[in-house]
């Protein structure tokens, strides 16, 4: 019966070390933050409420694997002298999620700061599917997974639409094929009706998935 005990043995640790030997690393992640500075956007004034946003956004990077990229933009008007903000990072022994994380909640939660001292600016224009439509040309879904996170009420005010006025939005082309999510944090935020914020969330949910989006995600509150 010893015998029998130690192939045992031997056979849970061959069967231990083959599960070891196929590990691999967790796949990279790409997450797009994009900043909605238009004034309809309380992120922009609300000090308590950017608070609130930055923890939630860096909740989503904390737990990133190695070679994940975090890239963070602004939007509101067509214009790139007012959205010059651009920051890049690469997940790495250096660079770990949890830093990356804390320093994008921070930068998040300074908005409201940052606009009162003038080093960002407010916007008059909500370009939320110009903004989607540059973004797609710099991202690969094939090569990582990838979640572009909007802080925005989501509110479309631009040549495409003015979902203020109860316009719609248009069909998108097939801009993300294959990416796992589009997520808005604050759909609806400014709008003073349940009913308005389900239409804004509506409308944002079919052009995701017509876009290619796997998921979408719309949170008026969290």
């Amino acid at each position: 019966m010893r015998w029998l005990f130690s192939l045992a043995v031997l056979c849970a640790v061959a069967f231990s070390g083959a599960a070891w030997a196929v590990d691999e690393p967790s796949r990279p992640r790409t997450v797009v933050i994009g900043l909605d500075m238009s004034k309809s956007n309380p992120l922009v004034e609300d000090a308590a409420y950017a608070a609130r946003v930055g923890q939630r956004t860096a909740a989503e990077l904390e737990a990133l694997p190695l070679r994940s990229h975090v890239m963070l933009r602004t939007f509101g008007s067509y214009d790139i002298s007012a959205n010059a903000l651009k920051i890049d990072e690469v997940i790495s022994t250096r660079a770990k999620p949890q830093a990356v994380a804390e320093g994008i909640g921070a930068l998040i939660s300074a908005v409201p700061e940052l606009v009162a001292q003038g080093k960002l600016q407010a916007q008059g224009y909500t370009n939320v599917i110009s903004f989607l439509e540059n973004t797609s040309q710099l991202i690969d879904c094939n090569a990582s997974d990838v979640t572009v996170i909007l802080l925005t009420d989501g509110f479309e005010d631009s040549e495409y639409a003015n979902l203020t006025k109860g316009g719609a939005l248009p069909h998108p082309e097939a801009l993300y094929p294959g990416c796992a999510e589009l997520m808005m944090l604050g759909v609806g935020q400014g709008g003073g009706s349940p009913t308005v914020t389900k239409r804004v969330r509506e409308q944002w949910a079919a052009w995701a998935e017509a876009a290619g989006f796997q998921k979408y995600t719309g949170l008026y509150d969290w």
